[in-house]
């Protein structure tokens, strides 16, 4: 399913552009594990006439007039959000908000954590986020990084050694999530973690949201302090993102409200909420939790078949959408660069991406990245996934 709008645009380039890369996503594989296709539905909602309306504040507490229908669209987002996640009112709070997930990460550490404290993070390197507290974002310049990575040998997190560590540095808050880790994450483990340093746990389930909500993934609700994500992955919803987080005497909700207005951002952006509120009720669907099945499935296989065509997949496989491939291969193979370059020349588009314990640069690394979520949004099942891995293996070995 590929939903692309054509309407008359005045604007004949960027009319042209438009066709241009609409013909381009439908021409292409997509296995880019941060992408995903949007319904029709959420087009229409991202360009409808929400998108004139100023609503800086809170539902009920805005700074303009005329806010009456803001007010209801932003808060049947906030109900569908918490229904969606099977989350209870009194318990949880969800601000929905947010432009991305960057500046909602920002936002938590923003409220949660002083300037100078530790945010214990995903290593970059290792499947973390930039905003996991990394050095060349603005996390890792205002707020200092106790990075943690997975094990050498099985290439999974050693939870001993991440409480271990957290022992050690005693952070405010600990991040678990992930961009390019195949693994389940154990939450009741950093659940545990978190308390035995009394630090906040926040779960940034940005990749996998859309598989929890499709109950093919654990949930971290019940662990959690605070949980961000992005709409725009697995949950197949527009670029935008929420933060939930647990109503108690601390505060967080107030806090985290404060923090991404007035403290980041000014008016929310009305039609990028409206068609998150589409998405979320697309997600509640039994057709996508049959879609999230397939997500899976879909994964396992293309992780299978090229494990069996001689390709090291980091950690042996895959519990989620995303695959980590070793195209390097101590120097037999190619490098993530020029992988990606040779398969997006077949009409195959993934992402270059750092293994753990990559000896190369960053912007060449040892593999690449793939994910199933936009395939099977186009329909795409286990024989499919078959084909794509032999493509993948005979283009790459040429």
């Amino acid at each position: 399913m590929i939903c692309v709008i054509f309407n008359d645009v005045k604007d004949k380039q960027i009319e042209k552009l438009i066709k241009e890369e609409g013909i381009r996503q439908k021409k292409v594989v997509n296995l880019i594990a941060s992408e995903n296709y949007v319904s029709k539905d959420v087009l229409e909602a991202l360009g409808s006439v929400l998108t004139n309306k100023y609503a800086e504040g809170y539902p009920g507490a805005r700074y303009y007039g005329g806010n009456q229908i803001a007010d209801k669209v932003e808060n049947l987002c906030k109900q569908r959000a918490l229904e969606l996640f099977g989350l209870d009112e009194t318990e949880w709070a969800v601000n929905v908000q947010p432009l991305s997930g960057s500046p909602a990460n920002v936002a938590v550490y923003l409220a949660l954590v002083e300037p100078g404290q530790k945010i214990m993070g995903m290593e970059l390197a290792h499947g973390g986020h930039l905003t996991h507290g990394h050095k060349v974002s603005i996390t890792g310049k205002i707020w200092k990084q106790v990075p943690y990575g997975v094990d050498k040998d099985t290439e999974v997190l050693n939870y001993d050694k991440l409480r271990e560590l957290a022992t050690k540095e005693k952070p405010k808050l600990i991040v678990a999530g992930f961009t390019a880790y195949p693994r389940i994450i154990d939450f009741k483990k950093f659940r545990d973690i978190a308390d035995s340093c009394d630090a906040l746990l926040m779960v940034d389930m940005s990749h996998f949201a859309g598989l929890v909500a499709g109950q093919t993934y654990p949930s971290p609700f019940e662990y959690a302090d605070v949980v961000t994500t992005t709409v725009h992955k697995t949950l197949r919803g527009p670029r935008s993102a929420m933060i939930f987080s647990k109503k108690d005497a601390r505060g967080l909700n107030q806090k985290i409200d404060k923090a991404v207005f007035p403290g980041m951002q000014g008016g929310p952006h009305l039609n990028q909420i409206a068609a998150v509120a589409v998405t979320l009720k697309e997600a509640k669907s039994p057709a996508f939790k049959t879609y999230a099945r397939q997500v899976i499935k879909n994964a396992k296989i293309l992780a299978g078949e090229l494990s069996k065509l001689g390709w090291r997949i980091i950690s042996g496989g895959t519990d989620s959408h995303l695959i980590l491939v070793d195209t390097w291969q101590d120097g037999a193979g190619v490098s993530g660069r020029e992988a990606s370059v040779k398969l997006e020349k077949a009409g195959i588009i993934v992402n270059m991406n750092t293994i753990p314990f990559d000896t190369r640069s960053p912007m060449d690394p040892s593999g690449i990245r793939l994910g199933t979520a936009a395939e099977a949004t186009r329909g795409k099942k286990e024989a499919d996934m078959i084909k794509i891995a032999r493509k993948i293996d005979g283009v790459l070995r040429k």
